[in-house]
């Protein structure tokens, strides 16, 4: 039997390659795809709302398959997955969000409010990302960089190796490395978050989608998860972990990202013999 297509894509600032780990584990039950790196494609560029991005996804899920697939993203590639299910759930079978809660009510407002005056950057990631080092000596100089960072020095090494194989690249400019996915594009896709993600996902949503996040995520905190929950219900779970959890325990999240699928899909089946 065919193993079911798993399209996967990445978080914001996290090229493809950096969750070679998480994918070893689930390649034991589907065929893994992905695009290499989001929001980097002059033809798709970033806007308000990821209108482009969105059909970046889309375009590449038509150009690599040709059938319905399970999409997985984490962070941004699970607002992404949502965004491209609701335009064409004919694409996709079912939605797992890896940390990527859904925005909604008051404080989609304020994030709307927040982007008209400018006043975003503030209380974003934006704040961080565009200051963001972005050039070493060597890959090794990155390398002991990311270690010393106590959010980085909680991966296993591999991946944090694989982050650098895949996200570093020659300087043009001048000698060394620098980042792939460029800071300025990061901070880009931080300043025009989907404020409308709540509206799109009310009742009855096309496709059956599920919730994995991690237990220790400022950003589900900051985000809420009344929306969350309310669009996944019974398809929610958290596992140890903060918001990079399928980088920190890539074992336990490929893991829980399988039951989750297994679930919606059953649950799929059964609905459609209703």
């Amino acid at each position: 039997m065919t193993r079911p297509i798993l399209h996967f894509a990445h978080a914001n600032s996290f090229p493809t390659g950096t969750y070679r780990v998480f994918f070893e584990h689930l390649k034991k039950h589907y065929q893994v795809d992905a695009l290499d790196m989001h929001a980097h494609n002059p033809a798709y560029p970033v806007t308000n709302g990821w209108s482009a991005l969105t059909r970046e996804l889309l375009d590449d899920l038509q150009a690599r398959h040709r059938e319905p697939v399970v999409l997985v993203g984490h962070s941004m590639g699970g607002m992404l997955s949502l965004l491209a299910a609701k335009a064409r759930p004919d694409l996709v079978r079912c939605v797992v969000l890896l940390d990527s809660p859904v925005v909604a009510g008051w404080r989609a407002f304020l994030l709307r409010w927040a982007k008209q005056v400018g006043a975003d950057k503030k209380f974003s990631p934006a704040k961080f990302s565009e200051k963001r080092r972005n050039h070493w000596p060597d890959a090794e100089a990155a390398y002991t960089h990311y270690a010393a960072k106590p959010m980085f020095a909680i991966w296993p090494e591999q991946v944090l190796r694989d982050y650098l194989q895949h996200g570093l690249k020659p300087a043009s400019d001048q000698e060394g490395v620098t980042l792939r996915f460029t800071r300025e594009t990061e901070t880009a896709v931080y300043r025009s978050l989907p404020h409308h993600i709540g509206s799109l996902v009310g009742r009855n949503f096309p496709v059956p989608v599920g919730f994995v996040g991690g237990i220790d995520s400022i950003e589900c905190r900051q985000a809420g998860l009344v929306a969350t929950k309310r669009l996944v219900g019974k398809h929610y779970t958290q596992i140890p972990g903060g918001h990079l959890f399928p980088m920190e325990s890539p074992d336990r999240a490929a893991a829980a990202t399988h039951e989750m699928i297994k679930s919606l899909l059953s649950n799929r089946a059964a609905h459609a013999h209703k």
